[in-house]
């Protein structure tokens, strides 16, 4: 259990390194040449280590269910999105709206059994800790607004994060 807590760290530490990094590629290129590059070098780093790690065991597909190979589609859906979220909200509104949304759907799919997950029993406290957390994601955002709105100008423009 602790290796997979740590290694779940490391790919949420990893998920907002890249959502910095992608940003910035963006500001500098389209969205699509953003997720094109961002897919494309991911696919070639995979291909190489698993070739290095599993040799030609890794092209062997069998019994999975054919739509699953639709996945790195998603994954498009996926960096665009996170790409123009981190755009319009700054990294860290938009991940923890982003953590928070896949937890809730993560709860969703496991108590409805989806997709060929087991079953997981949905509880209130489970439905309450998302809640905890989407309440720490507007303490955060309306604490960063009532922040700006008391600190002196200083003469610089600021960065604004209102969604009207």
């Amino acid at each position: 259990m602790l290796i997979g807590i740590l290694l779940a760290l490391i790919a949420g530490s990893l998920v907002s390194l890249q959502n910095i990094f992608n940003s910035k590629v963006n500001e500098h290129t389209g969205s699509w040449s953003t997720t094109t590059l961002v897919l494309g070098m991911g696919f070639i780093a995979s291909l190489l280590m698993g070739v290095i790690m599993e040799g030609t065991n890794m092209f062997t597909l069998q019994h999975m269910q054919p739509w699953y190979w639709f996945s790195g589609m998603i994954g498009v859906g996926v960096v665009i999105c996170l790409v123009q979220a981190t755009r319009l909200l700054g990294p860290t509104y938009a991940i923890s709206i982003v953590l928070t949304s896949q937890l809730g759907f993560a709860l969703l799919w496991d108590s409805l059994g989806w997709l060929g997950l087991e079953r997981v029993p949905f509880s209130f406290n489970k439905l309450i800790g998302v809640l905890v957390i989407v309440g720490g994601i507007l303490v955060f955002k309306l604490g960063q607004t009532r922040e700006s709105d008391s600190e002196p100008s200083s003469g610089k423009p600021q960065q604004a994060l209102n969604l009207k």
